[in-house]
C-alpha cells in the first residue's frame, strides 16, 4: 500500500514538473484565470478535480493496476 502511495506521488510530481518545464507561460495564464474566479468557484473546481481523481483511481484499481 505504501508503495502505491509513493508511486502515485511520484507520478503527480512528474506531471507537475513537465507542465512547469514545457509550458511555464501556460501556468502563468492558468494562475491568472484562477485569480479571476471566486473562492466558491475555485472550491467547486477543486472538489470536481478531487472527485475525478477518486474515480480514476477506482477505475485503475478495478482494471487491476
Amino acid at each position: 500500500m505504501i508503495g502505491t502511495a509513493i508511486l502515485a506521488l511520484g507520478l503527480v510530481l512528474i506531471v507537475e514538473g513537465l507542465v512547469y518545464a514545457l509550458a511555464p507561460s501556460l501556468v502563468e495564464d492558468l494562475l491568472a484565470a484562477l485569480r479571476s474566479l471566486s473562492e466558491n468557484q475555485r472550491r467547486t473546481l477543486g472538489l470536481v478535480a478531487l472527485g475525478l481523481g477518486v474515480v480514476f483511481v477506482w477505475v485503475a484499481k478495478t482494471l487491476g493496476a
